[in-house]
């Protein structure tokens, strides 16, 4: 199927364009609160065993079947100490193992009792019998985001997800499921109105917390201004727009921006926005789930190109 042609773009000069010879403060400053928050892996609480490494960063329980085995297969997390239900079956201790061995240096499973295991979560976590203490990933810049999208293979097509204010642990890391799922290049928060990566959080991402970078970002409509600059076509999901993704038929790079549920995109965000679209719903009904509405708007985008 033939490409239909991307929405007419505005002038590359826009008015309140941010002065790109602040771009490395602006990073260095970005990273500073994504190396205080973006690799914080945390049960609410902490846990007994949490230990504090220095200024803003502590380790802490990443927990779950799918979870645990991708950061144990992520050369880039450092983990301490590794921790395997007694009453494990056999499958699941054979690829523990085998994620362990994927990398080197990486702790001994510890076989001890659910009780044990328990101790160290916050009460009510789903840990499948498996839990891993580990150091914050290293933080990652919305500067970086946009140089390795360029450079990676099909970056005309490159997508990122801008989340405004979404704030909810299980809705996020569903997100990130779903990025993992369609390519996406990163996940961009505002670090103040964006939950901590907690196990929560990385239980509901399903270990998509080890393939696609979360971003925190200081202020979001610069955020966004860096990635029209880089030529993505910024386009916000409001129930009200008139046009659906599917009448757009998006081309090119992509920002889709999703705001929170219940108050949708800030004034600001909607205004920073190239274009305004919504996903079809019965009549009635405006309104998704922001996990769901991340999922059927990526789907939607992926049909297009493909």
């Amino acid at each position: 199927m033939a490409k239909r042609k991307h929405p007419s773009r505005p002038p590359k000069r826009r008015p309140g364009r941010p002065n790109h010879k602040d771009a490395s403060r602006r990073a260095k400053h970005d990273s500073a609160f994504a190396l205080a928050d973006y690799g914080v892996v945390a049960t609410a609480g902490g846990g007994a065993n949490s230990k504090r490494l220095g200024r803003g960063q502590k380790t802490n329980w990443i927990y779950g079947f799918h979870s645990v085995l991708a950061a144990l297969a992520n050369p880039e997390r450092v983990c301490h100490r590794l921790l395997v239900n007694t009453a494990a079956a056999e499958d699941l201790k054979a690829a523990v193992a085998k994620a362990g061995d994927s990398v080197s240096g990486r702790p001994q499973p510890e076989a001890v009792e659910r009780t044990e295991i328990e101790k160290a979560l916050a009460p009510g976590a789903v840990h499948q019998g498996l839990a891993l203490l580990t150091e914050p990933l290293p933080a990652v810049a919305i500067e970086d985001v946009v140089k390795a999208s360029a450079d990676a293979p099909g970056a005309d097509d490159a997508t990122v997800v801008v989340l405004d204010q979404a704030t909810d642990p299980r809705n996020v890391g569903a997100v990130l499921r779903s990025a993992a799922a369609f390519a996406v290049a990163a996940v961009i928060v505002q670090d103040r109105h964006a939950p901590p990566m907690t196990g929560a959080l990385c239980k509901a991402a399903s270990g998509a917390v080890e393939w696609v970078p979360m971003v925190r970002v200081s202020n979001l409509a610069r955020a966004i201004w860096t990635l029209k600059d880089a030529e993505f076509w910024c386009a916000g999901l409001d129930p009200t727009a008139e046009l659906t993704l599917a009448q757009i038929g998006f081309s090119g790079r992509v920002a889709l921006v999703l705001g929170a549920e219940g108050r949708g995109l800030r004034p600001l965000t909607r205004k920073t926005c190239d274009s305004l679209v919504r996903i079809p719903a019965a009549d009635g009904w405006d309104s998704l789930n922001l996990s769901n509405a991340a999922a059927v708007a990526l789907y939607e985008l992926r049909r297009e190109r493909t």
